[in-house]
């Protein structure tokens, strides 16, 4: 069976179980990883309201901090949420508009941001609004690419 042959309700289910398995990791990495510092709650609320003030700090200070922490911070962050963009679209063909998937990704990474303020689990950031908002625009434009040679490739076939 060719990737071409696969029915649409096939692609929708498959989409489904995706954008399910990465809710869950996604939260799993957002609110419990012990490898992101997610173990113990702050007694403070940790927050950053200035736009563009960690990711300097990321570029400006990436030797010191190292590459790893710069990667995860910087690329993860932008990364973490392309799936979604990518997937939401195929979900929800109601959603194939640009603006529905840049007012979800930030909705979705603005919710986030907040359950960490609230819970006092990681860093209401900005930025991280910023970089995930961005990570889930470049989903949707790698949807858009794939969605186009699909097309092309089955046009060329018939």
């Amino acid at each position: 069976m060719t990737i071409l042959k696969i029915s649409r309700k096939t692609v929708n289910r498959l989409a489904w179980l995706l954008f399910i398995v990465y809710i869950i990791l996604l939260s799993y990495f957002l609110f419990f990883s012990e490898e992101y510092g997610r173990t113990g709650q702050s007694t403070d609320y940790r927050y950053n309201l200035h736009l563009f003030q960690e990711i300097k700090r990321f570029i400006i200070y990436r030797k010191e901090l190292g590459f790893k922490s710069f990667l995860v911070n910087i690329v993860g962050n932008v990364l973490a949420f392309a799936p979604f963009g990518f997937v939401l679209p195929i979900i929800s063909p109601n959603n194939r508009k640009f603006i529905n998937v840049l007012i979800l990704s930030f909705e979705l990474t603005l919710g986030v941001e907040l359950m960490q303020l609230l819970l006092k689990v990681g860093i209401f950031d900005v930025d991280d609004i910023f970089m995930n908002t961005i990570g889930g625009v470049l989903g949707y434009i790698l949807f858009l690419i794939a969605r186009k040679i699909y097309y092309k490739i089955r046009k060329g076939r018939k």
